[in-house]
């Protein structure tokens, strides 16, 4: 929300208009008084890094009464305002426009009364509503997103991450040859793994099987982990460990939208997953249990289900996570516990409540709080901001409430929007293994290429498990092209994938070899394994590697197979796609630093930062991390600059810092120019801020849907070129770069001007057309 104030404020006084911050909501705007404030340019600085908001909010029930309204249209009118931006959900919104309706009655009442003039009413006789939805639970119906939903996805991801962690076994560094089974007689023993003469193993050697090693033995007790040094023939206990199996109940928050539970859900492969959209069938008690088990069974050490806190049955009787953990169910004449009782697990409830709304804002929520259009609403189709009539998407919100009460839930997944309902739908088909129909005839390899990046493992999860409920052949290839051409090859399982999504880097493994480099072997692996489709995650040299397949397919039959590149960089610059699959990570981390650097500046003199980020040639990383951290100035190479605009943003930021300004911020893309290096920056502004300011230099170093669509592309693609017993794809859209195709960032580069009280033109700006929310609108998927 401070990102929202911000921004509202300083593109106000940007327009030339005179801007006020109300203090405690609409309990503020009734009480006047010194709640409401006149704002400059430095009331908001320094505040897009904070969580809450430092203008408050209040819940107000004078505001609900026609009195109370009264007395707010009064302390507005008397000020002169007849324009107010809400930043709330729809109950604040819906405020805001009984207020806007009002108005004129309101005016002519105080002009009655005697407390204006009939020339004050007449004057001030419109009042403007803009709002913008700020909500963590993202239950606003025609935006994909609203202020806070991110932020709170991230505080939800971080728990899970901690949790998570007390159930993952050690594992060595290195890639070892054999390990040995410890006998469980050593198991109850404290020995000293640093000690000299460690305890001897046994000689039965075990690699994921099912003797007492390290990945079989029993939970809860202290292990040694014994590796055998097959050049001195002798065994070392490396270290000592301790976790546990256990069952983790998440209650999160959403009492009417289970947007944070399922996103949740989704992104770390939960077990099982209540929200109030979709209640569980009838028995739904016995059919977890049996997942749970199932899980185990495999070889899982932890186990979780993740709450809505408004989940119901199909009865419409709430479910609470204390009832997943401990409620009875009667079967004949005994009483078993759910979870803890009947599986014997142990179980553990933790219930984030307001964590949920603390923390610091991620940079997607300091970007989105960035309204760039003057409008009703302001709301966010795929990644492009949109202005929207404000009744429409309430009562459109409310319709969804409706349909939830009268147990219309498909319906009610429909109007949450396409992007809910696919994630829905994902979540359904990604949890848990279904049968396959048939098996088909097809067959799909998965390789990593380039760069590690965060997200990597999830998309080749997803699109494993996908491939697999369509009853392909699915294969996982190690190291990249170069391992597709060493034969390293691996036929995969649903289970393989297991707990993939909140690992980073690449457990495939990835190099940024190219086909050219090895064509012969990649062809030949191609026939040994009779591979009819390729998936490639990664970044430019995928794209550029499947390009290079694509050209060979006239030299080698091998090659005509469908291929897909998943853009996965966090340098966000494969060509046919505006967003990458790490991208969002990088600008986080970016953004974290950038906070921290400037945390330390706190109490000192005048300061300003370079920092240098990454990203190639691709400004993405510098544009978006400078919205969310309030940059004064970010450089790329996309927008040439010269030395004469280095020199005024160097007189621009002087001038700033000669009044209340005390830190500065200039971010430059790591490939922006040729010449005018991070150094010649710091160095520039170092020169010429002397006496004002001294200058310090950084340099920073090293999503699911995106893998269910590339297989679903894959599959529909292998039918329509399967002749005469195999896939013959030679076409040029039988290989394709699965991506969000609407331009968007580059777009934020005026507005980060503005933001930066550069003397911009307002006319430069496009404001965007007005957009209907409708049923038929909801049901368009945007952005792929």
């Amino acid at each position: 929300m401070n990102a929202a104030v911000r921004a509202v404020t300083r593109m106000g006084i940007f327009v030339g208009a005179k801007v006020y911050l109300i203090y405690e909501g609409y309990q503020g705007l009734v009480d006047g008084g010194d709640n409401i404030r006149a704002a400059n340019w430095q009331s908001v600085s320094n505040i897009i890094q904070l969580g809450g908001t430092v203008i408050g909010s209040a819940r107000c029930q004078a505001f609900a009464a026609r009195q109370g309204r009264l007395a707010a249209a009064f302390n507005l009118v008397r000020r002169g305002i007849t324009n107010l931006c809400v930043c709330g959900g729809d109950g604040s919104l819906t405020g805001a426009n009984i207020f806007r309706s009002e108005w004129s009655d309101l005016l002519a009442q105080l002009a009655q009364d005697g407390r204006i003039t009939d020339e004050v009413a007449r004057q001030n006789g419109h009042l403007n509503i803009v709002g913008v939805v700020g909500s963590i639970d993202n239950d606003f119906c025609g935006t994909d997103m609203t202020v806070g939903a991110d932020s709170a996805l991230h505080r939800i991801m971080e728990v899970i991450d901690a949790i998570t962690t007390t159930a993952q076994r050690l594992e060595p560094r290195a890639r070892l040859s054999a390990c040995v089974a410890v006998p469980l007689d050593l198991v109850s023993r404290d020995v000293d793994p640093k000690a000299n003469d460690p305890p001897r193993a046994s000689n039965r050697t075990c690699f994921r099987s099912k003797t007492n090693c390290l990945r079989c033995a029993g939970a809860g007790k202290s292990l040694f982990l014994a590796v055998l040094d097959q050049r001195e023939q002798t065994s070392q206990v490396l270290f000592l460990f301790r976790s546990h199996q256990r069952t983790f109940v998440l209650e999160v928050m959403g009492q009417h939208c289970g947007y944070l539970a399922l996103v949740s859900a989704l992104a770390s492969g939960a077990d099982w997953l209540f929200i109030p959209e979709a209640p569980p069938e009838e028995g739904w008690e016995e059919h977890m249990c049996a997942r749970l088990g199932e899980s185990r069974s495999r070889g899982s050490r932890l186990n979780i289900v993740i709450i809505a806190e408004g989940a119901i049955d199909k009865k419409g009787k709430p479910i609470s996570s204390g009832y997943v953990k401990e409620v009875s169910v009667t079967r004949g004449v005994g009483r078993r516990r759910l979870v803890s009782r009947r599986l014997g697990y142990d179980t553990r409830v933790t219930v984030l409540g307001h964590v949920q709304r603390g923390g610091t804002p991620s940079a997607f929520d300091r970007v989105l709080a960035t309204p760039d259009t003057p409008a009703c609403v302001i709301g966010l189709s795929g990644n492009q901001a949109t202005r929207l009539p404000l009744m429409e998407c309430v009562q459109m919100t409310k319709e969804v409430q409706r349909a939830m009460n009268e147990k219309r839930f498909e319906e009610a997944i429909q109007l949450r929007g396409k992007s809910f309902e696919n994630n829905w739908n994902t979540y359904k088909l990604l949890a848990y293994q279904k049968p396959a129909q048939s098996k088909s005839d097809f067959s799909m390899a998965v390789l990593n290429v380039g760069a590690p990046a965060a997200g990597m493992n999830a998309a080749v999860r997803s699109a494993v498990r996908v491939a697999l409920a369509q009853g392909h052949k699915v294969y996982a290839v190690s190291d990249g092209f170069e391992g597709l051409a060493a034969g390293a090859i691996k036929e995969v399982t649903w289970h393989d994938v297991a707990g993939w999504t909140g690992q980073g880097g690449s457990l495939l493994g990835t190099k940024r070899t190219l086909p050219s480099t090895c064509m012969q072997s990649i062809v030949e692996n191609i026939s040994k394994y009779s591979i009819q489709s390729l998936l490639v995650v990664g970044g430019f040299e995928a794209y550029e590697g499947v390009l290079q397949l694509a050209e060979a397919r006239s030299h080698y039959d091998e090659l005509c197979m469908v291929m897909c590149v998943i853009p996965a960089t966090i340098s966000n610059n494969v060509p046919g796609t505006d967003f990458s699959l790490g991208a969002d990570t990088a600008v986080n981390a970016a953004m974290e630093s950038c906070d921290k650097i400037k945390q330390s500046a706190s109490g000192t003199k005048r300061r300003v930062f370079v920092v240098e980020t990454m990203g190639g040639y691709c400004g993405y990383l510098a544009t978006t991390t400078g919205i969310a951290v309030g940059a004064d100035a970010a450089y790329i190479f996309e927008e040439p600059f010269t030395i004469h605009d280095l020199k005024t943003n160097v007189e621009h930021l002087t001038e700033k810092m000669k009044m209340d300004i005390q830190r500065g911020l200039v971010l430059r893309n790591e490939k922006s120019h040729t010449h005018y290096t991070t150094e010649f920056i710091h160095s520039l502004y170092s020169a010429e801020g002397k006496g004002v300011f001294d200058c310090r230099v950084n340099v920073l170093g090293h999503l699911q849907q995106l893998g269910v669509k590339a297989v679903q592309w894959i599959s529909e693609k292998m039918n329509d070129t399967y002749r005469q017993g195999r896939v013959f794809a030679n076409s040029a859209d039988t290989a394709c770069v699965i991506g969000m195709t609407r331009k968007w960032w580059l777009n934020l580069r005026l507005m980060l001007k503005m933001l930066a009280k550069y003397q911009t033109s307002f006319e430069e700006y496009v404001t965007g057309e007005m957009e209907h929310v409708t049923r038929r609108s909801l049901s368009i998927e945007t952005g792929f």
